[in-house]
């Protein structure tokens, strides 16, 4: 999708003009997004809560850096990144937890460092019993109006400096909020 890829080449300009460093791409999956930030130029590694999904990326991706890890604890120090790209991850933690991962994100994130986050659009909870492939899965994805997301970063700290919201008259609209 065009837009998608405006805003990730997008923030790695934003995270290139924040002076560069380390960026973290929290709940990777299979590390599409990673390995096109990577591409891009940037300094990226991967972190998901999936074994599975980390053995994929790296599969897919041998030449970067993928990591089991959780979003509500990042294994990260204080200040250590640059940037973070949440693209279509946090939809899959629940709304009580939400304020708990936008205050890790701020944890990690240097001063003045950017955060993409993209999320379904909506009020409502899906589950999900079958993966793309057939498999069965126990997943669920969260739907937020994006007022929400921006209330739980605003809440952490962070400043809101765009939002786009894709497909608005789609079933499953989608959003993109940049934040510092």
């Amino acid at each position: 999708m065009p837009y998608l890829r405006a805003s990730l080449t997008l923030f790695a300009e934003l995270a290139q003009g924040a002076g560069g460093g380390p960026v973290a791409d929290v709940g990777c999956g299979t590390g599409y997004v990673t390995g096109y930030l990577h591409e891009a130029g940037m300094d990226v590694f991967g972190i998901d809560l999936s074994p599975e999904m980390i053995a994929i990326a790296r599969r897919d991706h041998p030449d970067l850096r993928f990591e089991v890890g959780t979003m509500t604890g990042l294994d990260l120090a204080d200040d250590s990144v640059a940037g973070i790209v949440a693209f279509w991850s946090v939809i899959h933690v629940p709304d009580d937890a939400m304020p708990g991962v936008c205050d890790e994100f701020r944890r990690v994130l240097r001063p003045h460092g950017v955060l993409l986050v993209g999320f379904h659009v909506g009020d409502e909870t899906r589950h999900t019993s079958e993966g793309h492939t057939g498999r069965p899965i126990n997943v669920d994805s969260h739907h937020r109006p994006p007022s929400r997301v921006r209330g739980w970063l605003r809440d952490a700290g962070f400043t809101i400096e765009a939002e786009l919201v894709l497909r608005p008259d789609e079933d499953v609209p989608g959003a993109v909020i940049f934040a510092r």
